[in-house]
This record gives C-alpha cells, sequence and structure tokens, in this order.
C-alpha cells in the first residue's frame, strides 16, 4: 500500500483528460460535429493535445481548420494546461480510437485491439469482437473465449480497419452505424 502522500500521477492525468473534455466537447458539439474523444500525452519537449471530430460527411481539412481556431482561442483563455503544447484536431480515421462505453457498445460486432493498464490473463494486449458494453465493462471474443474487462482498466482502444468494408464504400460506414 502506498503512503497516502504519495500522488497518483494517473488520477491527476484523468483529471486533466476530464476538465479538458469537460470544456472541449460542448465547443466541438456547437460547431457541429461528433466529440469523438481527446487524447493528452505530457511531455516536457512536445506535448500534444489531441482532438478527434467526426460527421457524418466525414472529416476534412477544412472542418479541422475551423475546430482548431475555436478551440485554440477557447484554450488561451481558459488556459487548463501549464506550458507549451501543440494541438492536433483530427478524424478518428478506419482505426478509430474508442473512448467510451457508449463507442464500444455502438461498434459491437466489430474487431478491436486494446492496451490495458494492469494484465488480465497475464497480458495487456488483445484483440477480438466487441460483444457488448455497460457503463463499466466491456465484453469481447478473444480466440473464441468471452473475456470482460473493467472500463476503467482499458489504457487505449481502438478498431481494427475493414478494409474489405472501406473499399466497397469509400468510408467505413460502421463509423456511422447506429
Amino acid at each position: 500500500m502506498r503512503p497516502f502522500f504519495v500522488r497518483d500521477r494517473w488520477t491527476e492525468f484523468e483529471l486533466s483528460k476530464n476538465t479538458l473534455t469537460e470544456l472541449l466537447q460542448p465547443l466541438v458539439e456547437d460547431l457541429g460535429y461528433e466529440f469523438v474523444g481527446l487524447e493528452y500525452s505530457s511531455n516536457p519537449k512536445n506535448s500534444v493535445l489531441r482532438l478527434y471530430i467526426d460527421q457524418e460527411d466525414g472529416i476534412d481539412l477544412d472542418d479541422c481548420s475551423r475546430v482548431s481556431r475555436e478551440a485554440a482561442a477557447l484554450l488561451d483563455v481558459e488556459d487548463p494546461i501549464s506550458g507549451h503544447y501543440n494541438l492536433e484536431i483530427s478524424s478518428p480515421g478506419l482505426d478509430r480510437p474508442l473512448f467510451t462505453p457508449e463507442h464500444y457498445a455502438r461498434f459491437a460486432g466489430r474487431e478491436a485491439r486494446l492496451a490495458l493498464y494492469a494484465p488480465e490473463a497475464g497480458r495487456r494486449k488483445f484483440r477480438g469482437r466487441i460483444l457488448g458494453a455497460t457503463e463499466d465493462r466491456v465484453r469481447m471474443s478473444v480466440e473464441d473465449e468471452e473475456i470482460v474487462f473493467e472500463f476503467s482498466n482499458i489504457a487505449k482502444a481502438n478498431l481494427v480497419p475493414d478494409f474489405d468494408r472501406s473499399a466497397l464504400t469509400g468510408r467505413d460506414e460502421a463509423e456511422h452505424a447506429s
């Protein structure tokens, strides 16, 4: 057990991620886009705040520029991040990141890759089909075995691109299946 006075860096990271989400999600949605999620990598030499946005017809450079201008202005005023960082606006792409339990539920049936904070069954990385999700758990079929992952233990998750579907539609149609 850790002494009570030791700060938990992960808790600080989650708090700042939640603060950034609460600040930026309404802005992105007011501009008419879906706020997919954000990643913040704090590095003394090159910190990056990356926002993922989407809309039914896809995202282009003009969309990214528009959100970048508005988000940069808001971040300059609110100043939630100390020090220098780069702001990036991106579409989720074919290997769409999964940030919320709703994302897992939305893409049930699709294949995904997960990286965990703490190992499950001696592993930290998994690839399998999403079976479903609740507020705190994700069910997946991995190597013909059903495994339940605690949402709080998922460090990173992405859909595995379905190139066959993308080639037929020009875009991954499951990105907008609801």
